[in-house]
């Protein structure tokens, strides 16, 4: 496997990492007691922080992909073995 296409699959894995983590410790302002802005939505976040989410969402995609690429040089888990139609016949 080349490194363009590991680099690429690390993006994608951090895309969705990233979407994967955004509910976790986040509070609303009812939650930790504060004041809304007017016209706010009741569900905003009240403490929503990048840089640790970034910082999560980028060990988690490397994790990730480490086990992806190792997975495809070892061929552990094949195409093969996740056809479940061999199942039913």
């Amino acid at each position: 496997m080349s490194w363009t296409s590991v680099v690429a699959i690390y993006f994608l894995f951090w895309v969705m990492c990233a979407f994967l983590l955004l509910p976790f410790g986040v509070k609303t302002h009812e939650e930790l007691g504060e004041e809304k802005v007017p016209g706010q939505a009741d569900s905003a976040p009240a403490n929503f922080r990048p840089g640790p989410l970034m910082l999560r969402a980028t060990v988690l995609a490397a994790i990730v992909t480490a086990l992806y690429v190792w997975n495809y040089s070892a061929r552990w888990i094949g195409i093969e073995d996740l056809d479940v139609t061999r199942w039913f016949a």
